[in-house]
């Protein structure tokens, strides 16, 4: 506030606003880090398609304070894998599952949502997922 950040600050009121509502809404029940994460993955993820739409409309001035704004709530999240260590990851869950063909995606996603969570988001996943089984 001090600094005169206003996309920061709004970013940050935006963060707090929704753990505050998601607090809430369990009527008390306690908000786990995973629920944290997926949290702030939703709000970077919002700001980045009206970005999008905005830069579509030929509105760059709106589009920069949201993708701004996705960057500021980007910095909380965790580091995010390269596509390299998520291949890797996604070939020891599919022969940890036994998927053998496409029917198997969801099992193989479940796994993998849960191990990767945060580290990789589920777009990303499921090509990856795809093309391995795909390729079997």
């Amino acid at each position: 506030m001090l600094a005169r950040e206003k996309d920061k600050l709004e970013a940050l009121r935006a963060v707090k606003s929704a753990l505050l509502i998601a607090l809430t809404s369990e009527g008390g029940a306690k908000v786990t880090e995973q629920d944290e994460i997926k949290l702030l993955q939703k709000l970077v993820k919002q700001r980045r398609e009206a970005a999008t739409i905005y830069t579509e409309q030929q509105r760059t001035d709106l589009a920069e304070v949201e993708n701004s704004q996705a960057e500021v709530i980007a910095a909380y999240l965790p580091e995010q894998m390269s596509r390299e260590e998520i291949v890797r990851r996604i070939e020891a869950i599919v022969i940890n599952t036994g998927a053998t063909s496409i029917k198997d995606m969801g099992k193989v996603m479940a796994v993998a949502g849960e191990q990767l969570a945060g580290k990789a988001d589920n777009k990303t996943l499921a090509a990856i997922i795809k093309e391995a089984l795909g390729a079997k």
